[in-house]
């Protein structure tokens, strides 16, 4: 455990389920074992991992998998049902809203109660009182019952408590989806500057943010421990899985004759990994300038065509076809597909090619190397079904010759700038 912040062996959480509130009664009574008045339930079956000193780890799985049980499990609010869980140092968490908090004790009060139950004196906690007031910014309110607060004005004041304590392990969990975003930007920066030296539990479902802050994700399902790896690894495998498809490498079907070489259209590598449920497939994808040709390398305010080539194994009607670009480090720059253009395609027949070009004019963004991912669904922009999903299908580079090159920046095209003495 020397160099182990947290370690679940076997970790099981059991729960017992009635049809009718009467059952429990019998239950609580019943004189043999082959009586039977509940349903077993577990919400974690067998979890195992570690996690190191100083590591950030972030937990996703869709609601009701788990995660929340194994927080508390790991604060010491719940207990297992079988395994152990063994932590070093003292933990500081922000649950779901109302945990922790006496709903009738004021702000202040609140205050010196999580630093009670966190070991400190008032001495200690008084001296604290001013940097968790400024930085939780709620005003009077801090002189109010909690009962009183709106949901972002409790986790201003959960967040602000929880990060005075200098605890060795920060949990939060889904906190920072509720607040306006200066405050959860104000958070991320904080959570920033603690990773150069705590234990940090990321529960989010917002996976560009745990990419960003995680060195490891756990991914919990149905209480099952599915996978736990490298944030952009397992973050792939999961948006396969609630697609409700898997990842895996794309398949070349040797079947299909090279009429690539008709469009020039360059056919998706093999070793790329996608995922969909395959009623359609994308076989090629290449970026082409305005005189036609083929390139890897574009400028800003130069016109290029991004063409996809689909094959659709089943008649699909008003596909939505679309892509994605991110960055090097994976964060999206920018996305559009048929639907949000509201470019209605027809129906496709079954074994036929189609060809689908999106032209437009390469906005100011950073110089730098950027990735293509297509995707072809069909529904609606918030409800659809994926078909086909290749990441990273295409590799791009920005060469715009700027004499300031600022790191990590889109740059500002068009910018009026004047000065006036007052």
């Amino acid at each position: 455990m020397d160099n182990l912040a947290i370690v679940a062996n076997d970790i099981s959480k059991k729960y017992k389920l009635y049809d009718k509130p009467i059952d429990r009664l019998k239950d609580s009574f019943r004189l043999t074992k082959k009586e039977k008045y509940s349903k077993e339930f577990f919400a974690l079956k067998n979890i195992n991992f570690d996690v190191k000193k100083g590591e950030s780890v972030g937990i996703i799985g869709k609601n009701g998998s788990g995660k929340s049980t194994l927080l508390k499990i790991i604060t010491g609010v719940l207990t297992p049902t079988s395994g152990s869980i063994n932590v070093s140092g003292n933990i500081s968490a922000i649950l779901e809203l109302g945990a922790g908090f006496n709903p009738d004790y004021t702000g202040i009060q609140n205050i010196f109660l999580s630093g009670t139950i966190m070991g400190y004196t008032k001495e200690q906690m008084e001296v604290k009182v001013p940097e968790i007031v400024e930085f939780a910014d709620i005003g009077e309110f801090i002189n109010q019952p909690v009962k009183n607060y709106s949901s972002g004005m409790y986790v201003r004041l959960a967040f602000a408590v929880a990060i005075s304590v200098d605890p060795d392990i920060l949990i939060v969990d889904e906190a920072l989806s509720v607040g306006d975003i200066r405050f959860q930007q104000k958070c991320l920066r904080k959570i920033e500057e603690m990773k150069k030296d705590k234990t940090i539990l990321f529960v989010s479902h917002d996976l560009l943010q745990l990419n960003k802050f995680c060195d490891r994700l756990i991914w919990i399902n149905e209480g099952h421990l599915e996978a736990v790896g490298d944030p952009e690894d397992i973050t792939k495998q999961y948006q396969a899985f609630m697609a409700g498809s898997v990842l895996g490498n794309y398949l070349v079907d040797d079947s299909i004759n090279n009429e690539d070489k008709v469009t020039d259209i360059e056919p998706i590598n093999n070793s790329l990994q996608v995922f969909g449920d395959n009623k359609a497939v994308i076989k090629g994808i290449s970026i082409f300038n305005d005189g036609n040709k083929r390139i890897l390398q574009t400028k800003i305010g130069e016109e290029i065509n991004i063409s996809m080539k689909v094959r659709f194994n089943e008649p699909l009607v008003n596909p939505i076809i679309g892509f994605t670009i991110k960055d090097r480090i994976g964060n999206i720059v920018t996305q559009t597909n048929t639907f949000i253009l509201n470019k209605k395609m027809s129906q496709t027949l079954t074994h036929k090619d189609y060809i689908y070009n999106f032209t437009f004019i390469v906005p100011p963004i950073k110089r730098g190397t950027y990735t293509v991912s297509p995707a072809v669904a069909s529904g609606t922009q918030f409800e659809h079904t994926q078909h086909c999903w290749v990441h990273d299908a295409l590799i791009i580079k920005v060469d715009d010759k700027q004499e300031h090159d600022l790191e990590g920046f889109m740059v500002l095209d068009n910018v009026s700038f004047d000065a006036i003495q007052s």
